[in-house]
């Protein structure tokens, strides 16, 4: 199916143009793992990781540390860009971002929540911080959409970044709160994972997030036509057979799923969501169906790259990783609220 919006190239590319995409990225993708996997404090070679020839030191620290980090480093890094780029089709507004619509900040003040009051050990620890950021998520994401419905045209680009500034501000005085309230080691957790960090990989992590991440990437893809639909109206898309409401609780579910989950593993890694989808619908076009992948391949891509650069620069020390993209994605942010004609 072919649409066309007013003004604009088609929402759709050839097959084997996308084809070709796709496959560059998952070969950059997969080049930037092996540049990842080789590099840190102990250096491995990468033919040496292919043929298996490294010793047992090297295989423990590829085995235990690097490879569970790379797995959720992908799983998160397309979660974040596939979310960012599923919700700038629903609300059709190209400022709409996890992060910047308070969704991450929702998901980040359960999550504390649940650590300072609640925390156990064990297994109930990690899933209760998993029900815990789906469920700030989801709180969020209702509010910000019912704003959202409430205003139409103009406004609404407005709307939702003065809900994303209260729900982060509130966010963050809860966050103080806590803050202040926690113990010492708590108050040292909080302050680590709010900045955003893989550091904390472990497989049992790792392996919840490859059950529960792969759902919800999977109904976001399955989103794309009715997203290309709704690009030309609620009531042309009805027209054309679209049920918007169950689009629209697809999306909400499969992002505060997604989104809050990530949150719990990683903390807040900001921009995420905005930087990816804008650089590569410049490239390819406002296509859900190429877009949405190649989002989630690129959001993965660029994750993989700032978690190793956050790695290495500054050996043995770790910058978190939550500051690289904030550092790529503040000034992306400006420039696009520059861009934005004075009549917008």
């Amino acid at each position: 199916m072919e649409v066309t919006l007013p003004g604009r190239r088609t929402l759709t590319a050839r097959p084997s143009g996308r084809a070709r995409v796709l496959l560059g990225l998952g070969v950059a993708l997969l080049l930037a793992l092996m540049w990842s996997a080789a590099s840190g404090v102990l250096g491995l070679s990468p033919l040496a990781l292919l043929s298996g020839q490294v010793d047992e030191l090297g295989f423990q620290v590829w085995w235990q540390l690097r490879l569970p980090r790379l797995l959720l480093g992908v799983l998160v890094g397309a979660m974040l860009a596939g979310s960012g780029t599923a919700m700038q089709g629903l609300f059709r507004n190209p400022l709409a971002d996890p992060t910047l619509l308070g969704l991450a900040s929702g998901a980040g003040l359960a999550v504390a929540i649940w650590i300072v009051l609640f925390q156990g050990s064990g297994p109930v620890a990690l899933y209760g911080q998993f029900l815990a950021g789906f469920l700030g998520a989801l709180g969020v994401c209702v509010v910000v959409f019912g704003l959202a419905g409430r205003h139409g045209g103009s406004a609404a680009v407005f709307t939702l970044l003065l809900a994303g500034l209260a729900i982060n501000t509130l966010a963050g005085a809860g966050g103080g709160l806590l803050a202040f309230m926690a113990s010492d080691e708590q108050l040292r957790q909080l302050s680590l994972w709010g900045m955003g960090t893989l550091s904390h990989a472990l497989w049992r992590a790792t392996l919840a997030a490859s059950v529960l991440v792969p759902p919800a990437l999977f109904l976001l893809l399955r989103s794309a036509r009715g997203l290309d639909l709704l690009q030309l109206g609620e009531a042309t898309a009805h027209a054309a057979g679209l049920d918007a409401p169950r689009l629209k609780r697809h999306v909400v579910v499969a992002t505060s799923l997604g989104v809050g989950l990530c949150v719990a593993l990683t903390g807040i890694i900001g921009f995420l969501g905005l930087l990816v989808p804008h650089c590569l619908r410049l490239w390819l076009g406002p296509g859900h169906r190429l877009l949405l992948p190649a989002s989630m391949l690129g959001g993965a891509l660029l994750l993989v790259v700032a978690d190793t650069l956050a790695r290495t620069l500054a050996m043995p020390a770790e910058i978190p990783v939550g500051l690289l993209t904030s550092l790529l994605g503040g000034p992306y942010f400006l420039y696009l609220l520059l861009r934005r004609s004075p009549r917008c």
